[in-house]
């Protein structure tokens, strides 16, 4: 009797649903399991219970200021639901058509949801905010998601490429910016120099004792040349004991 029972074998990590006569009668969970189909109809859908991961590249959006540039995401989901999954989707066809199309959703609700925000921006923006973009994963992505039984675990921005025009005047534009930053840096250590410099020749100016020391080596320096007489204190005083 055993050519009228069909076995099926749910593998570890996968989560079976059990179709009879194409309605659904109940959910299998790992094992090997043994049913009697007299007439061949029944159908076991095998669903991964691991995430996923999504990848598009080379996607093409237009700027605010009609920059076009090219882009690249990911997109970790997971089969939370999976009766609503197959409820979601036609099953006349083999699983893999069916994953496709689930994947082409997700990848049309989140490219879209990526394409809105950088075309709300202009070029310099996008590129300044680039980092903002490496978690989009938002409720509304989230809720639109969740209708065919699917939970988003990560959407992240890969990449941005622009232009190498553009490229070019990014670098020039970032060139110019470290240039006046180190010409600022540079003036400012120039009239701090001045003010200090300003500040000794003032103090020297005023401070007695630096003018003695001053003198003290005005007398030194002419002694160095020659035999020289020098005249210290008040003249009259030696002109009395002259006479």
């Amino acid at each position: 009797m055993s050519i009228f029972r069909k076995k099926y074998e749910v593998k570890p990590n996968t989560t079976g649903f059990f179709y009879r006569n194409h309605q659904y009668e109940k959910t299998l969970q790992a094992g090997i399991y043994k049913f009697w189909d007299l007439n061949n109809e029944t159908q076991v859908y095998i669903l991964p219970n691991t995430p996923k991961l999504l990848t598009i590249t080379n996607q093409e959006v237009l700027t605010k200021d009609n920059v076009a540039l090219r882009f690249s995401f990911y997109v970790w989901y997971i089969v939370e639901d999976g009766k609503k999954f197959l409820d979601s989707f036609a099953l006349d066809r083999p699983m893999e058509e069916v994953w496709y199309e689930a994947e082409n959703k997700i990848h049309s609700i989140v490219q879209l949801e990526l394409r809105n925000r950088i075309a709300a921006l202009d070029s310099e923006s996008v590129n300044e905010q680039r980092m903002e973009f490496s978690d989009f994963k938002t409720k509304e992505i989230e809720e639109e998601i969740a209708q065919f039984g699917i939970r988003i675990e990560e959407a992240n921005l890969r990449d941005i490429t622009f232009p190498r025009n553009i490229q070019q005047l990014f670098a020039k534009h970032l060139e110019s910016k470290i240039r006046a930053k180190a010409d600022l840096e540079n003036a400012r250590t120039t009239v701090a120099t001045a003010r200090a410099l300003k500040n000794a020749a003032d103090l020297m100016k005023d401070h007695e004792n630096i003018k003695f020391f001053q003198l003290l080596e005005t007398y030194t320096k002419i002694a160095e040349n020659g035999k020289h007489t020098f005249v210290l204190g008040d003249l009259k005083d030696w002109t009395k004991k002259s006479d």
